[in-house]
């Protein structure tokens, strides 16, 4: 028989014989839910002309044994998936996917996942101008053969941020199109946006056809997610551009020339993972060089994580891939998007922001901001101020009211009055909106503990502020304290205010390490601005972004890692097109390794937002962003696929786990001689010690720097050592005679342990930085100590 003959019998037999055997155990009613299923390629049967007909094959044969409803029986297939990665994504339920993942052409099968997203001065506060002679600009011609993909909510294409004028012709490597559709005609492409996909059979297989009133069935913008994140990457510049009267001036992108394509594939209820893989797959045989996702929020093996492993395939394609931290900061072991083969941004502040203090009647000025941008509270005049959550104020349920939660405020309490309210539940300007048609004149949104004193600005429908969570216990106490007279207040709305003191700042929502997979990467690796970032905007979407706002900008003011992940995005497009023969893993190292710590207060280490305290490697990783330096950075730490491979093969992953990752065989012994999890060709250096009563401890790690400063240069190393341990790098002065040159060194760390009650950890951190004179290469030391249960 012919093998290709066999394999199709396999195939189709294989399911029929176990669903028939296993048909009393798994009744027709069992719950399906969506699977991603990576197949061998090759292992196609001749007899299918395609590698789809195949997978209907098989998914049909896998309910013939099953009394199934009309509706069931046609195809469920999902997705197919045929360039980075190899197979479909399908509703199955636990038996048929078991059956599936025993077939010995089956790579893997993935769970799907729900993600969400993760929510214009800012390219002057980095160093990039227009008027710049020579600079990273300048060099990269902006960007203008690069082409940025951005996976997110869509695009709105009439902005301005995505005019066309004076770009050449579209680049000649450039296989993607524009998806037309009712609403998004091809003509809303142009050398600017020069794809428009969307994907969203992922979202209609869990959650039933869209509701096409309120989303668009298109790659168009129906939140205003994806128009602004695009915009941020490679937004053109615009002049004037405004929020609301706010933040006044040019509004740009990082690569302003770049061309730009939009991959939708986040909808009302979330970013389903099949419908992420198959815009990863689109967008890498399209020609993109670099990925933009600000999207995530899962955290899971790599593996069995749809995003890391599509990562992985683009970054094996030579595809860049950045990815937002998360928001779920000031909280340790918040990052996502943790895999070290993707960029991974934190957010922090730049020099710009919007005072809005509040006014209480005992005189005292309590510090706050908002772009409110409606008619102003009457000045000079003390409105009554209540507190949501005051029962005695009529309200049922006090827990409900403190958050201002839709239906919660009694009228007849609030009305007329200012209302403070507390953060969390529902979203900031939707508390606004509680408040106004309960009557309210105005709102105080208090953070709670766990946000402390990291604010943010929003464009509120009532005159409304922001202000920390000791500012808001300050104004509960005031209140409870006007016992014998009505407390009162007011807003002072200050507008927009530059050239802030300190800056940057580790933005209080910015996820933080350590990483929880893989504790000896250091993630975030770096952070970029995040905090109340002027970009594009759609037409017919409110700035607040909730059902009632019918104001109309063409900019909105938005904060979240998603709005730092596009800066990462775009500078990677300049640097690619400044160095194309860099490697993604090269791009991501002179990010980091040209990072700094500082703020602009004159080399004070830069704060963490949440407590206004000093923040550490675990909120910033390597630091804040420096294109101008990033464009010549001396030396890089290159990473190749195979170094991946021996990481994963260190992290003990099995073979059958590295090739679900990975597409490749992988020989584990010669990794597993050759060093550990720490030896992955990282810029940044992280140990984990277990102390297990042992009195000392050490450990080393070996990198790789390739010259690509100056042909002849000679570098010599500053070790910063942890405080209490023994730091020594061997050879202490690295001697290059051409550019592309590969030389090792070797860092051993030593150490004693310390008192640790069981269970509790001690991190502690040092540098190492290579100099010529001109170049300073700095990678973060990370050593932390546990003590175990």
């Amino acid at each position: 028989m012919a093998p290709s003959l066999t394999l199709f019998l396999l195939f189709l037999l294989s399911p029929i014989s176990t669903s028939s055997a296993s048909s009393s155990s798994f009744p027709n009613d069992q719950k399906k839910t969506t699977y991603i299923v990576e197949v061998q390629p090759d292992a196609k049967p001749s007899i299918f002309p395609t590698h789809e007909l195949w997978y209907e094959s098989s998914l049909s044969a896998l309910r013939k044994t099953r009394t199934e409803p009309p509706a069931q029986t046609n195809s469920r297939l999902i997705h197919t998936y045929s360039n980075i990665f190899h197979g479909f994504s399908a509703k199955l339920s636990p038996s048929e996917a078991k059956t599936l993942e025993s077939l010995p052409h089956v790579i893997s099968l993935i769970p799907e996942q729900v993600r969400h997203v993760q929510t214009t001065r800012s390219p002057q506060f980095l160093g990039l101008k227009t008027t710049d002679s020579a600079g990273l600009l300048k060099e990269s011609d902006f960007g203008s053969d690069l082409v940025i993909g951005v996976i997110d909510t869509g695009i709105w294409p009439e902005r301005k941020s995505f005019d066309d004028r004076d770009l050449g012709p579209v680049p000649s490597k450039w296989k993607g199109r524009c998806v037309a559709a009712r609403d998004f005609p091809s003509s809303s492409c142009n050398r600017k946006l020069i794809g428009a996909k969307y994907f969203c059979s992922g979202y209609e297989s869990t959650n039933g056809k869209m509701n096409e009133t309120n989303e668009f069935r298109s790659p168009r913008d129906s939140d205003g997610h994806g128009t602004h994140t695009a915009s941020i990457a490679a937004g053109r510049y615009v002049f004037p551009a405004s929020t609301l009267g706010y933040a006044r001036g040019v509004a740009a992108g990082m690569a302003p020339k770049a061309r730009l394509a939009a991959y939708k594939v986040c909808w009302n209820s979330g970013c389903y993972d099949s419908d992420i893989l198959a815009a990863f797959d689109t967008a890498v045989a399209d020609g993109v060089d670099v990925i933009s996702l600000s999207v995530g929020g899962v955290v899971v093996p790599y593996y069995l994580d749809a995003i890391a492993i599509a990562a992985f395939r683009a970054s094996d394609s030579g595809v860049f891939v950045s990815a937002s931290a998360g928001n779920g900061g000031p909280g340790a072991l918040s990052v996502t998007n943790i895999a070290p083969w993707v960029t991974t941004v934190g957010a922090g502040t730049i020099d710009r922001d919007f005072p809005a203090d509040v006014k209480l009647g005992n005189g005292k000025i309590i510090p706050g901001v908002s772009v409110y941008g409606g008619p102003a509270l009457t000045p000079g005049q003390m409105y009554p101020l209540v507190y949501g959550g005051n029962t005695e104020g009529g309200a049922v349920d006090g827990y409900s009211s403190s958050l201002c939660l839709e239906g919660s405020l009694d009228p007849n309490f609030v009305k007329g009055k200012i209302v403070l309210c507390d953060r969390g539940i529902n979203s900031r300007a939707a508390k606004g909106e509680v408040v106004r048609k309960a009557a309210g004149v105005g709102m105080i949104l208090a953070n709670g503990v766990f946000d402390g004193e990291g604010l943010v600005a929003d464009c509120h429908v009532l005159p409304a502020t922001a202000v920390g969570a000791s500012s808001g216990d300050e104004i509960r106490k005031y209140i409870s304290a006007a016992s014998k007279s009505t407390p009162v207040a007011t807003i002072l709305f200050k507008g927009t205010r530059l050239g802030v003191r300190p800056a940057p700042v580790v933005a209080s929502f910015s996820a933080r390490g350590p990483n929880p997979v893989t504790p000896e990467i250091l993630k975030p690796d770096v952070i970029a601005p995040g905090l109340n970032i002027l970009a594009a905007w759609p037409d017919r979407i409110g700035p607040t972004g909730i059902p009632s706002d019918k104001r109309r900008t063409e900019f909105n003011i938005l904060s979240g890692t998603s709005m730092a992940c596009p800066h990462v995005s775009g500078l990677a497009a300049l640097l690619k097109a400044a160095h194309p023969e860099w490697s993604p893993a090269a791009i991501r190292s002179a990010l980091m390794t040209t990072a700094y710590t500082v703020d602009n207060r004159g080399g004070g280490n830069m704060l963490d937002e949440s407590t206004g305290n000093v923040s550490t490697v675990l909120d910033f990783g390597a630091g804040h962003v420096h294109p101008q330096k990033a464009m010549d950075p001396g030396l890089v730490y290159d990473i190749s696929s195979y170094d991946y491979v021996d990481f994963l093969c260190n992290s003990n992953y099995t073979t059958q786990n590295i090739q679900m990752i990975t597409r490749k065989t992988a020989d584990c012994s010669g990794a597993k001689r050759a060093g550990h999890v720490g030896n992955l060709n990282y810029p940044s250096l992280t140990a984990v010690f277990q102390q297990y009563g042992k009195r000392k401890m050490s450990t080393h790690f070996i990198r790789t720097v390739t010259n690509v400063g100056d042909p002849n240069s000679v570098y010599q190393v500053t070790a910063e050592p942890p405080s209490g341990m023994v730091v020594t790098v061997r050879p202490e002065k690295l001697v290059f005679r051409r550019l592309g040159q590969r030389l090792n060194f070797l860092v051993r760390v030593q150490t004693r342990a310390i008192k640790l009650s069981p269970g509790s950890s001690r991190m502690r951190t040092g540098s190492i930085v290579w100099s010529d004179g001109k170049h300073s290469v700095t990678s973060p030391l990370v050593v932390t100590m546990q003590q175990p249960l």
